[in-house]
């Protein structure tokens, strides 16, 4: 599995990032806007001994990954060879590495696409994701399982960096911001991606990850 190893590279050339001056989903009119008004913590602890904390990574993984696929799939077809001609959130541009370990800089629907094909393959995978009772978790379970969040973090990171329009048009923001924080929630509870791979949307995270104080809620209507 290690040539499926997407990794990041941060552009620096001492100028501003045009992300400072672009960051739209960080105003409080779209901050605010939340499905959910409870502690998120609550949501992602290990809820019992009893309970395996494999089966836990497993189930929550498992979930994280088809709800962030959904979310991108709402703005999917903003995101194109021409609109999204790199990979990028912020000043970071990601890039794949082949099995051979050569360094592709794809287009963001083809990244996705990437992510998308290997966590699906990999969640589907008996020997990987067992479903049954009694069946082991391999020993690769648990970097298995950071290499999908970190994948996931990516998709989410450049939903917001380049379609944060077109979510706030389809008044998705709500669930995209409470997905952003149960995801984030989730990854520091267990440790599953490195606040260096995080901290381009530490501002974002700071926000959404705290609790709004009572009665600040701007909640979104099912329909």
């Amino acid at each position: 599995m290690d040539w499926l190893m997407g990794k990041s590279k941060t552009k620096s050339n001492g100028k501003k990032a045009p992300a400072e001056e672009k960051k739209h989903y960080m105003e409080p009119e779209y901050t605010k806007v939340r499905v959910v008004d409870f502690d998120l913590k609550d949501l992602v602890s290990l809820p019992t001994k009893e309970i395996d904390l494999n089966e836990w990574l497993a189930s929550n993984t498992t979930t994280f990954f088809n709800l962030i696929n959904l979310q991108y799939s709402t703005i999917s077809e903003f995101c194109t060879g021409d609109t999204c001609q790199a990979m990028t959130a912020c000043n970071t541009i990601y890039y794949w590495y082949d099995e051979r370990g050569k360094k592709t800089k794809c287009t963001a629907p083809q990244y996705v696409d990437l992510v998308m094909t290997f966590v699906q393959k990999l969640v589907t995978d008996e020997e990987i994701f067992p479903t049954k009772y009694g069946k082991d978790f391999p020993n690769s379970f648990e970097s298995l399982v950071k290499k999908v969040c970190r994948y996931l973090f990516h998709v989410l990171a450049h939903i917001y960096w380049a379609h944060f329009k077109e979510t706030v048009a389809l008044e998705l923001q709500g669930h995209l911001n409470t997905l952003y924080a149960h995801f984030i929630v989730f990854v520091r509870e267990f440790n599953l991606v490195e606040p260096k791979e995080t901290c381009i949307m530490d501002d974002l995270s700071e926000v959404l990850c705290t609790p709004l104080p009572p009665h600040s809620h701007n909640h979104v209507t099912e329909r």
